[in-house]
């Protein structure tokens, strides 16, 4: 029995979503309550997810699925006091975590359909960063969630030099190298806009991302902003597909994790084997915002 978990959490006192000995982990609170909950010494607890954020980073729309025994889940369904199976789940484990961990909200349990995979499934992912620049002044209240940035940024250069990245590339420029892992993306939306307080948000959306990538492409567009960067620097950084020091990778704490989509239930299978598959780079002319 394949279960999805729709999850939030503020990354602040997290290193990161993955499990690491003797660190505090998204992963590891979230794999914890359920080996409580479940109870069976054989049940090797082990959470995929859609993306695996890095420490510091927060999300409102995570996504996981964990394989439970049809045994398992009568049990669980069998303690359940009033509603659905899936509803009385989502409480308990909320009351467990709750205990030690008040920064991580299950949303939701429910049972995932056939061919559903949390990491190779989706669509696309949306995040969004936060910076509050001279013009919109620094809220303490959101400190932990948005980067301060003493000067006044070029919004509308920032705009352009992300809307021109979009498409299918070799973002390597943009990525922390890993050994064996592409750095080909699908980048379909990449925009500047201030909200009604002045705050710069950032919304990027992928088909997936690679290490550090999102922070990466926030610290060349707030060169850019500064007017370091020419907004058409950005593109031939792009093309030249190697890792540069023309600009910082921006802190952690201004990045959340806001929305994993999939494709409908008899697309999840395919849509699967499609992420699997080797991606190669395009020309601009088929950027997908054309």
């Amino acid at each position: 029995m394949r279960l999805r978990l729709d999850i939030a959490y503020d990354g602040t006192a997290f290193s990161g979503w993955s499990k690491q000995p003797g660190l505090r982990t998204v992963q590891e609170v979230i794999e914890d309550a359920i080996a409580t909950l479940v109870r069976h010494p054989d049940l090797e607890v082990r959470l995929v997810v859609a993306g695996r954020t890095d420490a510091g980073v927060h999300a409102t729309g995570q996504v996981a699925h964990i394989d439970l025994t049809e045994q398992q889940w009568r049990a669980i369904a069998a303690a359940r006091r009033g509603g659905t199976t899936e509803a009385s789940l989502t409480r308990r484990l909320n009351g467990i975590i709750s205990a030690t961990a008040p920064d991580v909200v299950i949303s939701r349990v429910t049972l995932a359909p056939e061919g559903f995979d949390a990491r190779f499934s989706p669509l696309w992912r949306r995040y969004e960063y936060r910076i509050a620049d001279a013009t919109s002044g620094h809220d303490p209240r959101r400190r932990a969630h948005t980067l301060w940035h003493p000067n006044v940024l070029d919004e509308a250069a920032m705009d352009a030099a992300a809307r021109s990245l979009r498409g299918l590339h070799d973002f390597a420029a943009f990525c922390k190298p890993r050994e064996g892992a592409t750095t080909i993306r699908t980048l379909l939306d990449y925009e500047w806009t201030r909200d009604a307080e002045g705050v710069l948000i950032a919304t990027v959306r992928a088909d997936a991302f690679c290490h550090s990538m999102v922070r990466a492409l926030v610290g060349a567009a707030v060169a850019v902003g500064l007017g370091k960067l020419a907004p058409d620097e950005l593109t031939r950084i792009l093309d030249a597909a190697v890792k540069v020091n023309a600009f910082p990778v921006v802190a952690a704490k201004g990045l959340t994790l806001v929305e994993v989509a999939y494709p409908p239930d008899a697309e999840l299978g395919a849509r699967a084997e499609l992420t699997r598959a080797r991606r190669e780079p395009v020309g601009r002319a088929s950027d997908p915002s054309d």
